[in-house]
C-alpha cells in the first residue's frame, strides 16, 4: 500500500470552504521578569475547516498549547490577525470548547455538578441542564457515575467527564491539549477511537484542533497535521493524512506516516552538518567574552549518561525514536537530551540515528571519578562555563551572586529563558564538580 499523504505549503483546504477559524501572521512574545522579550510563536498562519481534524505536532517548547489558546481566545496575540468565521475575534471564541490535560475538574463538585456549572454559565435554560448534562454523561459512556466526585475517579474516567463537560456545551469546535497524555496506553486508545466516533456521527463538533507529541496519535487521529519548529515556533511544513477511516496502529501506511514524520522533526531539530571542532576549544579563560555561547538545551547531566549507557548497551547507536519508546519517554525530551550529549561531544546525530563519539565512549567507560573529569573538560569546551568560571576566578572570594551570573545569560543569550538555562548552567556544573551552588543564599562558588 502507497504513502496517504501530501506535504504542503499552505494552509488552505482543498474544499475551497470557509475556515471556521483562523490565525494570519500571528507573533506571540512575551514578557520575561527582566523585561526582555521571549518570542514563542512567529508569524504563524493557520485555518481550521469545517469537518476536519487538525493536530499540532513539535517539541516541547513550540508554542502548540499556545497557538490552541490564541484560536481559542483565551490569549490575544502580540500581532497578527485572528478570525472567528471570517471576522475578527474578540475574547473568547463561541464556537470552542476545550479539553484540558489536566482534567480541570472542581474537586468538590459531582461529576454532573461540573458538566452543568459549565451549561450555566453558557447561558443554557435551566430546564435544559440537566438534560444535556446527563445526555453528555451517557455519550462519554460515564452513566452510574453521575454522583461520583473526581477523587472517585480514575484517570480515564476524569477524562471521560472532561470530554463530557465539552461535547455538552454543543461546540462548533472542540479544541484539546494533550488530552490523553495523563491516562495509560490502552485508555488512550479507547478515548481516541470514542472522540473520532462522536465527531463522525453528531453535527457538533464539526472540527477539532488538538495538541500532542505523539507521533502515532496525530497519524491515527488528524487530517492534517501542523509540524511546528521551536525557538521560536513557526510552521514548518502541513501534512494532508488521506489514510482512510478508521484506520488501523499497526497498518504499513499509516506506519509509514510515522516514520516519515519522524524524518521531519528529526531533520529540523536534530539536522545533519558536517563534523567539525568545537569553535571553542583550547580558547583562553580572557579570550571567552568572544566565544560563540551556546543554548544549553534543558536535559541533565544523570539523562545525558544514561543515553551514553544505552546506546553503549545497543552497540553504539540507535534511532532516536527508538529511544523515546524503549525509555518511555516523549520525543521533545529525548531530543533534549540528545542535543545536550550532542553539543558536548559525546554523541553524533547522523539522519535520525544517535551515535556514540570517543569521548561518549571513554566516558561510560570511565571511573565515576574520572567521568567526573571527563565531564569537566567538556562542560569548558563551552563558551558560558568558561565566562562563568573566568569571572569566579576573577573574584577574591571565589564568589558570584546569581543576578551577576544572570545578567551574563541574558546579554549572551536574549532569546533564551534566562531562569531555565541558569537552572541548566548549575545542573550541569555539578554533576562534574566545577561549580557549588547555594539555593539559599543564591550565590555561585568554586569548590574548595
Amino acid at each position: 500500500m502507497g504513502l496517504h499523504m501530501t506535504l504542503v505549503t499552505n494552509t488552505a483546504s482543498a474544499s475551497g470552504s470557509s475556515p471556521l477559524c483562523e490565525v494570519r501572521g500571528v507573533t506571540q512574545t512575551f514578557t520575561q521578569p527582566n523585561g526582555m522579550p521571549h518570542v514563542v510563536l512567529q508569524d504563524v498562519s493557520l485555518e481550521v475547516q469545517p469537518g476536519e481534524v487538525v493536530a499540532l505536532l513539535g517539541p516541547s517548547g513550540c508554542g502548540k498549547s499556545t497557538l490552541l489558546r490564541i484560536l481559542a481566545g483565551l490569549i490575544a496575540p502580540t500581532r497578527g490577525e485572528v478570525l472567528y468565521q471570517g471576522k475578527p475575534l474578540h475574547g473568547l471564541n463561541p464556537g470552542v470548547a476545550i479539553v484540558f490535560q489536566s482534567f480541570a475538574l472542581y474537586p468538590w463538585m459531582t461529576v454532573a455538578q461540573n458538566i452543568e456549572a459549565v451549561l450555566k454559565a453558557a447561558g443554557v435554560p435551566r430546564g435544559e441542564v440537566r438534560e444535556r448534562a446527563m445526555g453528555a454523561i451517557r455519550t462519554v459512556g460515564l452513566s452510574g457515575f453521575e454522583d461520583s466526585y473526581p477523587r472517585e475517579l480514575s484517570g480515564g474516567m476524569k477524562q471521560r467527564a472532561g470530554m463530557a463537560r465539552a461535547f455538552s456545551l454543543n461546540p462548533q469546535m472542540l479544541f484539546m491539549d494533550e488530552p490523553f497524555s495523563q491516562v495509560d496506553a490502552l485508555t488512550a486508545e479507547s478515548l481516541r477511537a470514542e472522540v473520532l466516533d462522536v465527531w463522525t456521527h453528531k453535527g457538533n463538533p464539526s472540527s477539532i484542533l488538538m495538541v500532542s507529541h505523539d507521533i502515532k496519535e496525530v497519524v491515527y487521529m488528524a487530517d492534517r497535521i501542523v509540524v511546528l519548529g521551536a525557538n521560536p515556533g513557526v510552521v514548518q511544513t502541513i501534512i494532508t493524512n488521506s489514510l482512510p477511516r478508521p484506520r488501523e496502529y499497526r497498518s504499513a501506511a499509516l506506519l509509514q506516516l510515522v516514520d516519515r514524520l519522524h524524518d521531519i522533526i528529526t531533520g529540523s531539530e536534530l539536522p545533519d552538518v558536517p563534523s567539525a571542532p568545537h569553535p571553542n576549544v583550547g580558547a583562553e579563560p580572557a579570550q571567552s567574552q568572544s566565544l560563540v555561547v551556546e543554548p544549553l538545551p534543558d536535559a541533565s547531566g544523570s539523562e545525558v549518561l544514561g543515553l551514553l549507557e544505552y546506546l553503549d548497551a545497543r552497540g553504539g547507536k540507535e534511532d532516536v525514536f527508538r529511544i523515546a519508546t524503549d525509555t518511555d519517554r516523549e520525543f521533545g525530551t529525548v531530543i533534549n537530551v540528545v542535543k545536550a550529549a550532542e553539543l558536548l561531544e559525546f554523541v553524533d546525530t547522523p539522519r535520525r540515528l544517535v551515535v556514540l563519539e570517543e569521548g561518549g565512549k571513554q566516558l561510560v567507560k570511565a571511573l565515576p571519578e574520572q567521568r567526573k573529569t571527563l565531564w569537566r573538560d567538556a562542560l569548558l569546551k563551552l563558551a558560558l562555563f568558561q565566562r562563568v568560571r573566568a569571572d569566579l576566578e576573577r573574584q577574591e572570594k571565589r564568589r558570584l551572586p546569581k543576578e551577576f551570573v544572570l545578567e551574563t545569560i541574558v546579554l549572551a543569550l536574549p532569546s533564551e529563558d534566562y531562569e531555565k538555562t541558569f537552572a541548566v548552567l548549575v545542573r550541569w556544573a555539578r554533576f562534574a564538580d566545577l561549580f557549588d551552588y547555594d539555593e539559599d543564599a543564591e550565590v555561585l562558588s568554586l569548590p574548595v
